[in-house]
């Protein structure tokens, strides 16, 4: 079986010869710097460095109307763009304007898809995700009161400017999967109530999940933190399947499973314990093993790897992972 072919299998609880040996969330960037002082060679971009580790290969497409805007000069990411409607019509409105995809990127990527070589995992901001980074993350969350209607605004142009991109996505290549980035959960659950979720986010995941369901697209939401409860209001909204399920906020895939059998997930092996070593990392695969064989499942980190990982202690996790990816078939 090739790449695309595994991962279709796996996502459609189907037998496979192998699970994909895959890293869907990659590495710090303090990671990274670590392991070219450890004989990572410089200069590798995303792609080339999972191969360097000998890892299965797949093109993460973020396409988003926010690298489009400029934050005012000496404001933090965590305080956002604007505060008024006004800033949003002068500094965050023109960003919808002319939706484009960069062409050239995924006319050579979808030679290697056609191939089966790698998979495609498209991800578009999300509707949580998006206004947080334009209130900020505290503005953010009193919007849901103080500026409902300028929140729904910004959540519909960004749905129209999402399935523009999508359509040209399209013309060019058939993503095997859909990521909405969101991080709308913490450790202790979601950050909104699923009152909040039906009012301003399910209204554009019911336009845009549909396209990519009609087009043989998995669409997946990405949060952090305790998805546990929200599981169930992204089924009701057409989601199949989350990462990175974060192992320090409690998330038990095989709990999970039981509660939900044909829900999708990617992510789950605990990041913290990866610098302890090969018994360690041992233990946490037979942790999820049970559901490594229960189909639907792909185990990676369930976040970036932290700078505490050497490169030895990669190299030791990416031979106990395809050990298992093969245990798992």
């Amino acid at each position: 079986m090739n790449n695309r072919e595994r991962f279709k299998a796996v996502m459609e609880f189907q037998k496979v010869d192998r699970l994909p040996a895959m890293e869907w969330i990659c590495w710090w960037d303090k990671t990274i710097e670590r392991w070219s002082k450890e004989g990572l060679p410089s200069g590798l971009n995303r792609e080339d460095t999972l191969r360097w580790f000998g890892l299965d290969v797949h093109e993460w497409v973020w396409i988003s109307p926010r690298w489009k805007i400029k934050r005012p000069e000496g404001r933090e990411r965590s305080e956002g763009v604007i505060e008024t409607e006004t800033e949003y019509d002068r500094l965050v409105a023109p960003a919808f304007e002319n939706p484009e995809v960069d062409r050239k990127r995924l006319s050579l990527i979808a030679e290697k898809h056609a191939k089966g070589e790698v998979v495609v995992q498209l991800q578009f901001d999300g509707f949580f995700w998006f206004p947080r980074e334009i209130f900020g993350v505290e503005r953010h969350l009193f919007a849901f009161f103080d500026q409902p209607e300028l929140m729904q605004r910004m959540n519909e142009d960004l749905c129209r400017y999402n399935l523009a991109c999508l359509e040209q996505v399209l013309e060019i290549l058939t993503p095997d999967m859909l990521t909405i980035a969101e991080d709308l959960s913490y450790n202790n659950g979601p950050m909104l109530s699923k009152e909040q979720f039906m009012q301003f986010i399910f209204p554009y995941y019911r336009k845009i999940v549909p396209v990519a369901k009609e087009n043989g697209i998995i669409p997946f939401v990405d949060t952090d933190g305790d998805v546990t409860a929200v599981i169930p209001w992204l089924e009701e909204a057409g989601v199949e399947g989350c990462l990175p399920l974060e192992r320090m906020a409690g998330v038990d895939v095989a709990e999970i499973r039981r509660r939900h059998p044909k829900w999708k997930m990617i992510g789950g092996f605990d990041k913290t314990i990866m610098h302890l070593g090969e018994d360690s990392i041992r233990r946490e695969f037979e942790r999820l093993l049970p559901v490594m064989r229960s189909g639907g499942y792909i185990p990676t980190t369930d976040h970036q790897t932290p700078p505490a990982v050497s490169v030895g202690n990669f190299h030791d996790y990416v031979r106990i992972l395809k050990e298992y990816c093969g245990k798992a078939k």
